[in-house]
């Protein structure tokens, strides 16, 4: 069976409401990035911190899957589909998606400060001061922050690298080391990329361009597949 890889970034999970990354100002939500972002930003004010994931996470609840992301699990009735996610929400997983590797950590799950091992999820709850792991130290956000390693980028060179079909779909190929992505795919892979603006990127690399809105676009490339 064909594998076929999907590297989704903020731009799919955009059309369902959700913000992207930062605007033009540099602000995430009126924010620095460097404030809400980064293990110096949760050293300085962890209380800031803990609430802007926890308005980001409520948005996350209130947001619900799209048509780009049900239609990639209608690829799963004739490929072996493995999503690699820029994303820290659960739509994939939400439209039914059975494997996704989130790079930059998920959002509906806390873990400890201590022992970055110990992990739970948040169902319906919150993260605030106070609120700690077994060992008794503090719950932080299971996000990779500007400035940490990310772990799951060995596990998504491999998936990458085994690709027989690469469709890069939401993302503007702007945040390393995932941008990087792209160029482990073999020679023989096809490779399609999804977007309204097309990343330069991609450019000299053999990428069939589908400058469309992910829910536009996905399902006309979920559809050509399938035929």
């Amino acid at each position: 069976m064909k594998r076929i890889i999907v590297l989704s970034g903020a731009g799919i999970s955009a059309e369902s409401g959700l913000q992207t990354f930062r605007g033009a100002d540099g602000l995430w939500e009126g924010h620095r990035v460097e404030d809400v972002a980064s293990p110096e930003g949760w050293a300085a004010n962890p209380a800031l911190v803990l609430e802007f994931y926890n308005q980001r996470r409520r948005a996350v609840r209130a947001a619900v899957p799209n048509a780009a992301h049900r239609t990639l699990v209608d690829l799963e009735r004739a490929y072996d589909v493995r999503i690699v996610t820029q994303n820290v929400d659960d739509l994939h997983e939400r439209a039914g998606s059975k494997h996704v590797l989130h790079l930059h950590g998920e959002i509906m799950l806390a873990r400890s400060t201590r022992d970055p091992g110990l992990i739970r999820h948040l169902g319906d709850a919150d993260i605030h001061l106070g609120d700690r792991c077994e060992l008794g130290s503090q719950l932080r956000p299971h996000i990779v922050w500007f400035g940490e390693l990310v772990p799951a980028m060995e596990e998504a060179v491999e998936l990458v690298a085994g690709a027989d079909v690469l469709i890069v779909v939401g993302t503007s190929l702007q945040v390393y080391p995932a941008a990087g992505l792209i160029f482990e795919a073999p020679k023989r892979a096809r490779r399609i990329v999804v977007n309204p603006d097309i990343p330069g990127e991609v450019s000299g690399l053999a990428f069939e361009a589908v400058a469309k809105p992910a829910t536009i676009g996905v399902p006309e490339v979920v559809a050509a597949l399938l035929e």
